[in-house]
């Protein structure tokens, strides 16, 4: 059984009151998202409208606390340096850590992010990099960037808001259709 499963059971399994909690929580996992959470919602039996806002909400407040936590941390990060501590800064590190397995993959991923960064900037990126990468890696990619945490939640919020709604209506279409 496949995470997507396991949420349409939950939303088939809880009081009509519950379900859209179950949608929310299910966008705020990556590769799920708003745009699978509200599927998940719509093919349960909530209305699209409840299953997309609901799914929004969820996907939105995951990104929010990431951007957020990502951009401090870069903001730590480079006062720190600037501070002058060598180990932040790079400095006095002599021995190199041994490559993780899946580190090519993040390799390719952060590759893909920047080159798509370089000529799409922060809208285009928010807006087409649910194409590419989940809203979680490119909204925390960017805060750690240093593009500012107001851009970076208001051009997710953006596509978060477009991405879904467009899932929503077509898969509330056709599930209303086949009814």
């Amino acid at each position: 059984m496949n995470l997507i499963e396991i949420f349409q059971n939950w939303v088939a399994q809880v009081p009509d009151l519950l379900q859209p909690l179950i949608v929310a929580l299910a966008g705020a996992i990556p590769f799920i998202e708003g745009e699978g959470a509200a599927s998940i919602g719509i093919i349960g039996g909530i209305h699209p409208v409840i299953a997309a806002i609901a799914a929004i909400v969820g996907n939105f407040l995951c990104v929010a606390v990431l951007v957020l936590l990502s951009s401090g941390a870069r903001t730590a990060i480079v006062n720190r340096s600037r501070v002058g501590d060598p180990v932040l800064a790079g400095a006095g590190s002599a021995a190199v850590e041994p490559e993780a397995p899946h580190a090519d993959r993040k390799a390719a991923r952060r590759e893909k992010f920047q080159r798509a960064f370089e000529r799409y900037g922060v809208p285009g990126v928010s807006l087409l990099g649910p194409l590419l990468l989940p809203t979680h890696f490119t909204a925390t990619m960017l805060a750690a960037a240093g593009v500012g945490k107001a851009r970076v939640l208001f051009w997710q919020a953006l596509a978060i808001i477009g991405w879904t709604t467009v899932v929503a209506v077509i898969v509330g279409g056709a599930v209303y259709a086949i009814r």
